[in-house]
Formats: structure tokens, C-alpha cells, sequence
């Protein structure tokens, strides 16, 4: 790996190398090393470059071509998935159970994976940026009561008016689509156009997902990240919002 791959040094601010220079195969790998400290990975993230590995490796850095995105106003429910959601007791909160989340999306069953890629470094690490704002989740819960039981959810991480989305899950059938409807909804009403969602898949081009060419993702990400962040916990900002509004 070392021959071709450059090793990120110890400084948790120096550059990256160019996103451009990543490999074909796989596609999208463009460093290793370093650590997971918030200063490096927001400058990867401003880079269109996230980390991405399993147990027993070295950190793996990535920015693969062409990348998955949604648009926040583009987000896809099936008429029959929102038939069901109009009788829906499911409410939507932020920040209110990240860690929760986190561990979930961790120990979710993935088709063709073996264990995850959540491992318990990338755990620390990210519940780390959330308590510095810069990390967040949206949470669905089956109902509005007290202590109710959290059926799926979504986090990433906030750069300027960019949403980088890590992961997802669904406790019950259905719960990821939620958080993800509600989350593309609230960005939506503060003019952040895109979220990105890394790898594309079945499941995400099913609801709307589209691919940019990696070049063309930089371009539209550059003036996005430079925007200025909305730090801190968004739970006031989104409230409770009763998931059965997502079906309109």
C-alpha cells in the first residue's frame, strides 16, 4: 500500500494531496494515516475527503468518483411508504441521542459486510465533533412519549452550509427513510442545497439519490463549506416534528 499510497504525517493540519490524485481502484483512495483529530477531519471533509476503514487497518482516507448526493429538496418517499406514514405516531428530533445513534448504525446489519466500519475509534471521534457542534444526528422515536424507543436515524457532519452524511439505520422498516426526509427538509428551509451521501447504492438512488462527477462535486462543495457554520446542538432549531408532516 505504502509504494503508491502517500501517508498522511503527524500534523493534524497539514494539506491532504489532491482529490484528483486518488486512485481508480479502489476507486477513491487517496491516503492513509494520520489520525482522527477534529482539525483533520474537517479539512478533509472541506476537501470532499472522508476516512473510511475497517478493525486492524490503518486510517484509509477517501474521495471516490463519481459521488452520491441528495438534493435537499429532491428527496423520494414511495406514495406507498407515505400512505403508511400519514398514520404515523413517529416523531423527528436533532442531537438528542447521538451517541445512541452512532452505536446503531455501528452494529446494523450491512448487505456483504462483515462487522463495520464504525469501529470503536470512529466512534470516539465523532461523538467527539458532536460535542464540539460540528457533528450531527437527526433521530426518529416511536412516538413522543418519555424514554420512547429510537426506530432509525442518520448523522454526519456540518461544514459551513455542507452535510456530509456517514450513516444511517433502521430499527424499524422505513425509520432511515424518515430521518433522512427530515433532515433533507430542514436543510432544505436553511438553503443548504446538497448532502452528500459518499457510495452510491440501490437503496439511495431509490429515493432520489443522484451521482456528480468528483471534479464537478468539488466545484459545488467549495463555495457551500466556506459558508458560516451553525455550531452547536440543533435540537432547538428543528424541534419536534411529527414524522406524518413528511408525507405531504
Amino acid at each position: 500500500m505504502s509504494h503508491h499510497l502517500p501517508r498522511l504525517t503527524d500534523d493534524p493540519e497539514a494539506p491532504f494531496p489532491d482529490a484528483s490524485s486518488a486512485l481508480r481502484r479502489p476507486d477513491g483512495l487517496l491516503a492513509f494515516g494520520g489520525d482522527l483529530s477534529p482539525a483533520r477531519l474537517l479539512n478533509a471533509y472541506r476537501r470532499g475527503i472522508f476516512p473510511w476503514f475497517s478493525e486492524g487497518q490503518p486510517i484509509l482516507w477517501w474521495s471516490p468518483d463519481p459521488r452520491m448526493v441528495f438534493h435537499t429538496g429532491g428527496v423520494r418517499l414511495s406514495s406507498r411508504f407515505r400512505r403508511t406514514l400519514r398514520r404515523s405516531a413517529w416523531v423527528v428530533r436533532a442531537d438528542t441521542a447521538f451517541a445512541q445513534v452512532i452505536a446503531r448504525c455501528a452494529s446494523a446489519p450491512r448487505h456483504g459486510q462483515d462487522g463495520t466500519w464504525i469501529t470503536a475509534d470512529m466512534r470516539v471521534a465523532y461523538e467527539r465533533m458532536h460535542r464540539l457542534g460540528h457533528a450531527h444526528s437527526v433521530e426518529v422515536f416511536e412516538d413522543n412519549a418519555p424514554g420512547a424507543r429510537l426506530v432509525g436515524g442518520i448523522y454526519g457532519v456540518a461544514v459551513g452550509g455542507m452535510f456530509f452524511g456517514e450513516s444511517m439505520f433502521s430499527g424499524e422498516s422505513g425509520g432511515s427513510k424518515v430521518a433522512l426526509a427530515a433532515l433533507a427538509r430542514q436543510l432544505s428551509a436553511w438553503d443548504w442545497p446538497l448532502i452528500d451521501a459518499q457510495v452510491g447504492n440501490p437503496h439511495l438512488l431509490s429515493m432520489g439519490a443522484t451521482r456528480l462527477v468528483r471534479s464537478r462535486f468539488l466545484e459545488v462543495i467549495a463555495p457551500l463549506v466556506a459558508r458560516p457554520a451553525r455550531p452547536g446542538p440543533w435540537t432547538a432549531a428543528v424541534g419536534t416534528v411529527a414524522a406524518h408532516v413528511l408525507a405531504d
